[in-house]
């Protein structure tokens, strides 16, 4: 399934997507003579499996002929980002040609900062960088939504853990990271609207293993980044495993798995985002997310 959550009469409503069309999930259900489920992602997927379950029925049950009334252009909404998420876990330098630009010694356990939920903004969001920001940067990326509770996992089951997936652009403010003795990295990468997230969560049986998805983010038209999930030094289940040694994984919860080679703070020279520039992001079976820099 891909879910979404979209304006809706000045609140904020969830839906299924389907084809160029959106299904509002509170009518499908109702249709369908089906309890209601949250009306919240975060909500939904701490519902649990049989929430989960009414909606792929609902939507199933909304898609046939008959039941045109309950689908509407998804041109007409305005997609929000998926989901408020609990929390937000970035990996640094996951990638090894990202790692290889970066410089530093070879990894041994990932990298690991937060991204405060005050960050997140979502598709077609313009993203207002602060004046006193010199060093802006992008990093498309792929976004682990935890659809159960994870503690203390092994990696051979920690897929099972997990709901779907998003695209998430892991915006930076440089000069926290590399322009002063003690680097800030969950500081320069928590400042408002620098985690565009969506446009949708794809639901893990949809994307399938997350083994071989290709990344890649435009610039204004210009394509700047280019990698594939198989170049994660540390993977998907990996990360899991790991972070849920320490600390316990819940529904919402989202983590960011690193950025390919090519964001602009290693280019040579450097480049930075600015005001009017536009960001397109794909992680393939995911989906695109499209943003504005203001």
């Amino acid at each position: 399934m891909k879910l979404a959550t979209y304006g809706a009469a000045g609140a904020e409503a969830l839906g299924g997507v389907v084809g160029d069309e959106m299904v509002p999930l509170a009518p499908a259900l109702a249709a369908l003579g089906a309890p209601p489920v949250p009306t919240t992602m975060l909500a939904l997927l701490q519902a649990g499996e049989a929430a989960m379950v009414a909606v792929a029925r609902a939507l199933a049950f909304a898609t046939r002929p008959e039941n045109a009334a309950l689908r509407r252009p998804l041109s007409s909404v305005q997609l929000r980002a998926p989901l408020q998420p609990g929390k937000i876990l970035g990996v640094g330098r996951n990638y090894g040609a990202h790692a290889a630009e970066v410089g530093g010694p070879k990894l041994e356990a990932p990298r690991i900062f937060l991204k405060p939920t005050s960050s997140v903004c979502g598709p077609g969001a313009m993203v207002r960088i602060p004046p006193s920001v010199r060093w802006p940067d992008w990093e498309v990326e792929l976004a682990v939504v935890i659809g159960r509770t994870a503690w203390q996992v092994p990696e051979t089951r920690a897929l099972d853990c997990v709901a779907g997936y998003t695209v998430l652009n892991d915006i930076s403010a440089r000069e926290f990271q590399f322009d002063q003795a003690l680097p800030m990295t969950s500081f320069a990468k928590g400042l408002d609207g620098f985690c565009p997230l969506g446009p949708y969560l794809v639901t893990a049986d949809e994307v399938g293993e997350p083994w071989r998805l290709d990344v890649r983010c435009w610039l204004n038209d210009e394509l700047v980044q280019q990698g594939n999930t198989q170049e994660l030094i540390f993977s998907v289940a990996a990360l899991i495993a790991y972070l849920s040694r320490y600390m316990a994984l819940q529904p919402g919860d989202v983590i960011a798995t690193g950025t390919p080679a090519g964001s602009g703070h290693f280019r040579q020279p450097p480049r930075y985002l600015k005001p009017g520039d536009r960001m397109r992001l794909e992680v393939e079976k995911v989906g695109v997310l499209e943003h504005g820099i203001g």
